[in-house]
Parts: structure tokens; sequence; C-alpha cells
């Protein structure tokens, strides 16, 4: 969810109006979401790297989370909505913990549709993760080498009971993925825009999914073969 920052420097205001801004984008971004029939979104909320900003505006960027937390919780309740989140949230301040358990706990019985925060969420570090605690399961004798394999180690990822990504979604004009979700993006489809997040609505949420339906994904196997047969 990028371009919060260029949205309020473009109109003269402080950085932190533009986060207020992408707070209330994703408001109507997960409504347009439930609307289309996606039934899990994951937004990408704070980053590992993101501690490295200005302390003032790392500070905002957490009250603003607390606040929305706070805020939605009863409207997530309300809709059925499962709160998951990924990334190392035990380091994130306490009030900001205390909230957070309060909605996932909430939520927890839910399954209809699954809203995943990434918060202070690298996919270096959490790949780094995985494969120590794969290590440690071998050593401890409740994994084998010689039968290694993708879905043997996925189970130690934070994503190992969600499904992989189909639909990567960039806002503002940046076309990289900024170590997120490396590897359960292997077989994602990509859609940058140059619209900046806080402007990032219905329509443009809309045309994003209407790109992937246009594609065709054909896992390693050709045209010939996904076609149907009579």
């Amino acid at each position: 969810m990028d371009g919060n920052g260029r949205w309020a420097r473009q109109r003269g205001l402080p950085r932190i109006e533009g986060h207020r801004q992408g707070v209330e984008a994703v408001r109507t971004v997960l409504e347009t979401a439930w609307e289309l029939g996606i039934r899990q979104i994951t937004l990408y909320a704070f980053s590992a790297e993101n501690w490295k900003r200005p302390a003032e505006e790392v500070g905002a960027l957490m009250g603003l989370l607390e606040w929305f937390l706070k805020r939605e919780t009863a409207r997530l309740v309300a809709n059925r909505i499962r709160l998951r989140t990924i990334g190392r949230i035990e380091e994130l301040p306490d009030s900001v913990q205390r909230v957070l358990a309060e909605a996932i706990t909430a939520t927890a019985g839910f399954t209809e549709h699954t809203l995943v925060l990434a918060l202070n969420y690298g996919a270096r570090r959490e790949v780094a993760d995985a494969a120590r605690a794969y290590a440690a399961a071998v050593v401890a004798g409740h994994e084998r080498l010689e039968t290694a394999s993708w879905d043997a180690f996925s189970r130690y990822l934070e994503t190992a009971d969600l499904p992989d990504p189909d639909l990567v979604i960039r806002t503002s004009g940046e076309t990289r993925l900024s170590n997120f979700l490396l590897l359960q993006s292997a077989y994602a489809e990509f859609v940058f825009t140059p619209v900046l997040w806080p402007d990032f609505g219905k329509a443009e949420l809309t045309a994003a999914v209407a790109e992937y339906a246009r594609r065709e994904r054909r896992f390693g196997k050709t045209s010939e073969q996904l076609a149907p047969t009579t």
C-alpha cells in the first residue's frame, strides 16, 4: 500500500495526513474485496525495514494502527471477518499488541473471510526463521532431509495455514516486491499501478481483479493442456 507520503507531499500536507488517508482507503478496499468475492486479503501494513523511518513517523504509524484496530474490530465481528497477522508482532508497542490480541480473539471463529495484516514483517527474515525451525525439526527427528519438499518446508512459514496469494497489487508506480511474501508469491499474478494508495479505491481494485481474470495461469503447462476437452 504505497504512496501515502507522496500523496501528502503533492497536497502540501504532512506525511501523517497521507497515512491517515491511507487508513481510510483500507476500509474501501476491504468492502470492495468482499463484494467481489475475494475471501482473503493481506495488507503489507508495516515492514521490518520501516523501523528505519524517523521515530516521529513510526510512532504516528503505530498510533494509527491502534486507532484502526479499535475502530474496526466491531465491524470485523459484524461481518464475520477473521483477523490474522504475520510478522514479529511481539516487537510492536505493548498497546498495539493488546488491541491486536483482542481483535484476533474476537474474530478467531470466523471462516468466511480473512484479513491478514503483515506487521513488522519481512520475507527474508521469515524464510531464515523457517529454515532454522525446519533444521531443528530434522535434528529432533520430526522431519527427514531425504524427503524434504516445498510442502514440508512451507509448514514452517508464518503463512502455513493460509493459501498462497493469487494476485499481488502494488500501488504508486513502484515495481518491486520489497521483501513481501517472496516464496508464497512464486505463482502469483502481479499488477503494478501508478495510483497512490490513498486514491486506490473500488474502481482501481475492480480493474486489477479484471486484469487478473484475463490472464492465463498455466503453472508450467501449455495453453493447449488447459483447454477444455470435448
